[in-house]
């Protein structure tokens, strides 16, 4: 028989989640009699620790990257160097949610020019086929195919690697890269959700072989005896090789050198389009991260479009409206707001967001308190509006990813994340490299009259977003979270739990999320044909049936999700004004480990 400590923990933990006295009763009896769940001194009983540490720490989504990224610290490296090593160490160790054929954003706090610093190392569709050429090459279909080659555009991690490392880095980029080349090369045990990525990311490949054409080189890197379980040593000597040659040849190895001519020669074999000139063409750009205050001097600080980072702000400038804080966090009230604000946000989101270089957007509208306001009256507090619309801005007069977080002993602190997009991306290795192309040019719009239309030369819109809390003008938090679609509401509902509820770092990620799916789409027409608007709101099974009932009854389309595959997998870290002591956190969704010294 379970402790009376034991069932009151667990009650008190699916309390807290909006639960009726009956149903939170009969699921702390299932936690701790059926599943064997044990009880915390301090916190809740659904969450562990958050992780503390004065000098420097990490969170990522691997413990042997946090590791390498620690060891980088306390060789004297910044939190940039220690970023890159854990990055290029996850580009080998989750293949599944990133790499250097990926794209990355990064957003820097400097303790010296005491700024925000926002970069935007994301490539571009190739520069020789026109519109006209993708549209005969794709015939029939309506849309850009996950796989092959179509979707491939510049991969722009590497650069952003070495933009970082110009402005922030201390250590040589031969050293930060060591710990990556040394894994490759030698091993590391693959880890269990990432083995089960892999077994994931191979069934789908093997289902559309057709469509990626060229797989031999991808399954003898990846696959060569089934997708790698849970324990086994994983090696890839091709990725050492390229990673050796940019560790002694700087960013033109990849961009200039005889890993673009390879490139090259492969994308010509395949028939693709990319071409040596384009990697060549390739930069990354510093932009200015945007800002919006929820409350209590809490500013949430995301990067501007291509990405998706101003819908989480958006979200934020809704909700600032209503006080969440009368109602019980899993409450089907708070589960409504927070989903509204997302579809109001992803209304615009499928409008406006592009490629600036090739769109007009207005920022300055959609992140105004005025907008905000408007746009929140627009929710219906008793029941979910069908057919939301785009919003008019102007004022008068969903992939896979991998997220991390490094904060060091000087208080710099940053937010990094990078992909490769669906699941591993193109299904395409080049010869001898390593590593997997993204795909991320699928998220092209068709239609020619749309801001995110394809077009040579540009940008897709882009899914992965860092993210920074700063609070009463001072860094924050450092954290994103990673996950298509999933990210901006993920954002938002972090930031809700730890403002509007208290909770600690550690349990702001574990807690039970939403994520709703659906409505008009960047993708897509202007007129979002084919979308059904209302969308499908996902939730995770520490939300009660109560809350899901009520939630139905107020017209959403509710379904629960089990495994956690699609709520995402978060990484932050906090410092501590008055101390510099860091707190750093990552969740049960992946297999990471946040790590200190």
């Amino acid at each position: 028989m379970a402790s009376t400590f034991t069932r009151l923990a667990a009650l008190a933990a699916i309390l807290s989640l909006g639960l009726t006295p009956s149903l939170a009763q009969e699921r702390a009896e299932t936690s701790a009699l059926e599943m064997g769940a044990g009880g915390r001194p301090v916190g809740q009983a659904w969450s562990r620790s958050p992780v503390y540490a004065e000098h420097g720490m990490a969170a990522t989504a691997h413990p042997l990257a946090s590791q390498v990224a620690v060891d980088v610290l306390q060789r004297g490296g910044s939190a940039v160097d220690a970023a890159i090593a854990a990055n290029a160490a996850l580009g080998l160790m989750e293949p599944t949610g990133n790499g250097i054929g990926g794209d990355l954003f990064a957003i820097v706090w400097d303790p010296e020019t005491q700024q925000l610093y926002g970069l935007n190392a994301s490539g571009r569709s190739p520069m020789g086929r026109s519109y006209a050429d993708l549209r005969s090459a794709l015939g029939d279909a309506d849309s850009i195919p996950p796989f092959g080659h179509l979707p491939v555009s510049v991969p722009g991690t590497v650069d952003g690697w070495f933009e970082l490392h110009g402005r922030f880095g201390r250590l040589p980029m031969a050293d930060i890269l060591a710990p990556a080349i040394d894994y490759a090369e030698n091993g590391h045990p693959v880890s269990p959700v990432i083995a089960y990525y892999l077994e994931r990311n191979l069934a789908r490949f093997e289902e559309r072989l057709d469509m990626i054409g060229e797989f031999d080189n991808a399954r003898a890197t990846y696959f060569a005896d089934g997708a790698p379980e849970a324990g086994e040593m994983f090696r890839n000597p091709d990725l050492a090789n390229t990673l050796r040659m940019i560790a002694e040849g700087g960013r033109n190895a990849f961009y200039e050198g005889e890993i673009a001519r390879t490139i090259d020669a492969y994308m010509r074999r395949i028939g693709g389009d990319l071409r040596l000139e384009d990697f060549a063409a390739h930069r990354s750009e510093w932009v200015a991260p945007g800002c919006v205050e929820y409350r209590d001097g809490y500013e949430l600080c995301e990067l501007p479009p291509n990405g998706q980072g101003f819908a989480a702000l958006q979200m934020v400038n809704i909700l600032r409206n209503v006080d969440l804080t009368q109602w019980p966090r899993g409450s089907a009230e708070v589960l409504h707001y927070i989903t509204e604000a997302k579809r109001l946000a992803f209304e615009d989101l499928a409008r406006f967001y592009a490629d600036p270089a090739f769109a007009d957007i207005p920022v300055e509208g959609l992140l105004s308190e005025e907008y905000g306001r408007r746009r929140f009256a627009e929710i219906d507090a008793t029941r979910a509006n069908p057919a939301f619309q785009p919003g008019d801005p102007r004022l008068e007069g969903e992939g896979d990813t991998t997220y991390l977080t490094v904060a060091d002993s000087s208080g710099m602190m940053v937010s990094l994340i990078q992909s490769n997009y669906r699941g591993m991306g193109s299904g395409l290795v080049a010869d001898g490299l390593g590593f997997m192309f993204q795909d991320r040019g699928e998220l092209f719009s068709l239609d020619p009259d749309h801001p995110n239309v394809y077009a040579p030369g540009k940008r897709p819109f882009h899914t992965i977003i860092p993210a920074f809390v700063m609070r009463n003008g001072a860094p924050h938090m450092s954290f994103g979270l990673m996950g298509g679609g999933m990210q901006p509401q993920g954002h938002v509902q972090v930031l809700i739990n730890m403002v509007d509820y208290g909770m600690n770092v550690q349990e702001a990620g574990d807690a039970a999320r939403l994520n709703h799916d659906g409505g008009r789409q960047p993708t897509q027409d202007l007129e979002g044909t084919g979308a059904e608007l209302l969308g499908t709101l996902h939730v995770e099974p520490g939300i009660s049936e109560e809350t899901i009932e009520r939630l139905r009854a107020m017209g959403h389309n509710v379904e629960v999700v089990e495994n956690g595959v699609m709520f995402g997998g978060y990484q932050a870290i906090i410092r501590d004004p008055e101390t510099g002591v860091y707190s750093g956190a990552t969740e049960m969704r992946k297999d990471g480990q946040a790590l200190g010294y």
